[in-house]
């Protein structure tokens, strides 16, 4: 079938598998070309498929030949329908590790459930016997709680008082001013069992109980802080409540881990353009300038050179892992560059619907949504029939 973007809102409701076969292709290459890295030999990634979670899973196998386990949750295809994204990322994955003699076997299900912890428990122990990194990048809107069967919903509201600011339609190009009421009720603790670091707990946990960390074993969960411009509506809104719930369980791990002699950290990585944060007021306009600056600059990166970078120049040093005052790791440092956030802020205030795509990079915004679902990817021939049918090896 032939296979175009069909967008609903802020969501595209296709992907094309051809599109994102490419993108995985690129990013392999991109880390290839970088060089060894000295890192895990088995690692577990839980949220797999896109994002942080994808880059994190390509440069362990294809930056330390290490073997992996990917953790997802994604819509398989059926005929005349294709499936999410992250599918058919994780299909290409697999079938280049496996190309390159790579152990790669994947997992798609709820990662918050107790069934989908105990089935990837029993996979590392018949198959890699222990793992020495544990990749933590779960995004999702909602949680069913395996123990109290609570569905929890998180929101993204600011706390305390309605906020107003500017937001652009990435789509149209149009800037306009955006009011968020703040959150009520439960939305905190809804967001924190969501968001916060309970679920990352509770992996490391089982994994612990079943022997399953090597010595010396690593976890990391990736979070995010952002600008002033932002932080209302983010990290002192209800994501920040969580985000800082997370942070705290890293302590809570590492003190967990000190008898195998494990480490546990939350990297702080760059703003970047995923489906999540295109639903977030404000942020597509953030990003949309920022980006334009640092391209200027040539200090922006993308999911796969941040993780690579991560890897490179934090975790596998042979030296203790930098961290900031508060033990997080930053790997946003670029982009809080004092000097790269003044031009941001001078640009905020200027920005307009008709000044846009000249003093932002809204164009650059567009193309990396679209390649989220493996539209716009350059080498990709979106005229010719595509099969919308493919199989994860593991799976399958």
């Amino acid at each position: 079938m032939i296979i175009e973007p069909r967008m609903r809102g802020f969501i595209c409701t296709t992907s094309h598998p051809k599109g994102c076969e490419q993108n995985v292709k690129n990013q392999i290459e991109y880390i290839k070309s970088k060089g060894p890295i000295n890192g895990a030999k088995k690692v577990l990634v839980i949220g797999a498929s896109t994002g942080f979670g994808l880059a994190s899973r390509i440069t362990s196998a294809f930056g330390s030949n290490a073997g992996t386990i990917g953790v997802f949750f994604e819509k398989p295809p059926t005929e005349g329908k294709t499936a999410s994204p992250g599918w058919y990322n994780s299909a290409a994955f697999e079938a280049e590790a496996h190309k390159a003699g790579l152990y790669a076997k994947s997992i798609n299900g709820d990662a918050f459930s107790n069934e989908v912890k105990q089935q990837t428990l029993a996979l590392i122990k018949e198959d890699l016997g222990q793992v020495d990194l544990i990749i933590y990048s779960l995004a999702s809107p909602v949680r069913m709680h395996p123990v109290t069967g609570v569905l929890h919903r998180s929101t993204l509201k600011p706390i305390g008082g309605t906020f107003t600011n500017k937001t652009v339609d990435f789509h149209s190009g149009k800037v306009s001013e955006i009011s968020i009421e703040p959150c009520s009720g439960d939305d905190i603790e809804n967001t924190i069992a969501v968001m916060g670091g309970e679920d990352w707990a509770m992996w490391i946990d089982a994994l612990k109980a079943e022997n399953l960390l090597a010595p010396g074993a690593t976890t990391v969960a990736y979070s995010y802080i952002g600008p002033s411009l932002t932080e209302a509506v983010y990290r002192k809104g209800t994501i920040g409540r969580a985000k800082d719930h997370l942070e705290a369980t890293a302590f809570a791990i590492a003190d967990s881990l000190a008898a195998i002699d494990g480490k546990a950290f939350v990297s702080v990585n760059k703003a970047l353009v995923t489906q999540a944060s295109s639903a977030i007021p404000v942020i597509p306009l953030y990003i949309s300038l920022l980006y334009k600056i640092m391209k200027e600059e040539g200090i922006h990166e993308g999911c796969i050179e941040q993780i690579q970078r991560l890897y490179q120049e934090r975790l596998y040093t042979g030296n203790e892992v930098p961290v900031d005052e508060k033990g997080r790791i930053r790997i946003d440092d670029l982009e809080m560059r004092p000097d790269v956030q003044e031009k941001v802020a001078k640009l905020w205030i200027e920005a307009v619907t008709e000044n846009l795509s000249e003093i932002g990079d809204l164009a650059g915004y567009r193309k990396d949504f679209y390649n989220l679902f493996g539209f716009d990817v350059e080498g990709v021939d979106y005229k010719a029939d595509a099969n919308e049918v493919v199989n994860i090896e593991s799976i399958a």
